[in-house]
């Protein structure tokens, strides 16, 4: 069977032990996929894995916002960063939370007809737009918009979407006892902060998740994504953080010149802006220039940890405030 991650070789999460497992067990009970694939790619590194995991669970799956309208925004997110595994992830999730009609009309390239709902995907794509949603909302919609930057960027680095991202039936699918168990799960509504035990670093919180476990997942995520940046010389980490800085959030990378680092020369520099800009574009080559020993899957995992960070709080200077009280 051909391995599904393009550049690591993760253990099989029913092998995994300690906190690798411990994450494990809490996303197949309370996101109802068993050995959900952007937590494997991760899973070398513990602190990373379980950072990605906190913040998606607290911010997408608990709280008190509809989880329809928090799948919209992740939808936008990933059609934004064109990540068509997350785009057929976010569409199946549609239909098991028992919004077919609207994850049918995504699916055939249609925009939602409620306005309230087109509103929330044009959010999503491009979170400079008016936000959709209260202030005492922001920490779940900005949280899950945020996980999303940060695991479409994860996904399209690490995984090898044309081998996983099927056309499937949805019926089909739910119509299994997988399908059955993630209808529970999406249905649900998982108790608050029982991720923040799995975390094993800790950051300053953003200020649109003031003091909610939204806002301990992410500065926990941020904090192990940065520890990536001790993998590049000074120069070259100081020259991702000025490129992400100046970019706009949205437009494309330069395919040559100034703007990417050569591959032969400063292949780290490269790897870190690719993952943060332009993920979908990193190749065997790019990693085969920088993997040399003693770097190994966790090193490569943290590499590209941080340059998608890095693209999450640039995107996230974008958000202005809710846009009603």
């Amino acid at each position: 069977m051909t391995s599904p991650f393009r550049f690591t070789s993760p253990e099989p999460f029913d092998r995994t032990t300690g906190t690798t497992a411990a994450v494990h067990a809490q996303v197949t009970r309370d996101f109802g996929i068993e050995g959900a694939l952007p937590f494997v790619a991760l899973s070398s590194a513990p602190d990373l894995m379980a950072g990605a995991w906190a913040l998606m669970r607290e911010a997408l799956l608990s709280g008190h916002a509809s989880r329809t309208e928090k799948e919209l925004v992740t939808y936008g997110v990933s059609l934004a960063n064109r990540c068509p595994f997350c785009v057929g992830a976010h569409t199946l999730l549609l239909y098991a939370g028992g919004d077919p009609e609207l994850a049918g009309a995504l699916a055939r390239g249609e925009h939602p007809k409620d306005p309230g709902h087109a509103h929330l995907l044009a959010w999503g794509q491009d979170m400079r737009n008016p936000a959709p949603f209260s202030a005492d909302e922001a920490p779940e919609f900005v949280g899950s918009a945020l996980a999303f930057h940060f695991i479409n960027r994860i996904v399209s680095a690490l995984i090898d979407e044309e081998s996983v991202s099927g056309g499937a039936d949805p019926d089909e699918l739910l119509d299994s006892e997988a399908g059955r168990a993630l209808v529970r799960a999406v249905r649900g509504r998982p108790e608050p902060g029982l991720s923040l035990p799995l975390l094993g670093t800790e950051g300053p919180r953003p200020a649109w998740a003031a003091d909610t476990p939204v806002g301990a997942a992410f500065g926990a995520l941020r904090s192990a994504a940065h520890a990536g940046a001790g993998l590049l010389e000074e120069r070259d980490a100081a020259f991702v953080r000025e490129s992400v800085a100046a970019w706009d959030g949205f437009g494309p990378l330069p395919l040559s010149g100034e703007g990417l680092p050569d591959r032969a020369e400063r292949p780290g520099a490269r790897l870190a802006l690719l993952a943060a800009r332009a993920p979908y574009r990193i190749t065997d080559e790019d990693v085969k220039a920088w993997r040399v020993e003693p770097y190994t899957d966790h090193c490569l995992v943290h590499l590209v940890a941080f340059g998608a960070m890095l693209a999450v709080e640039r995107v996230a200077e974008g958000f202005t405030g809710a846009a009603r009280a």
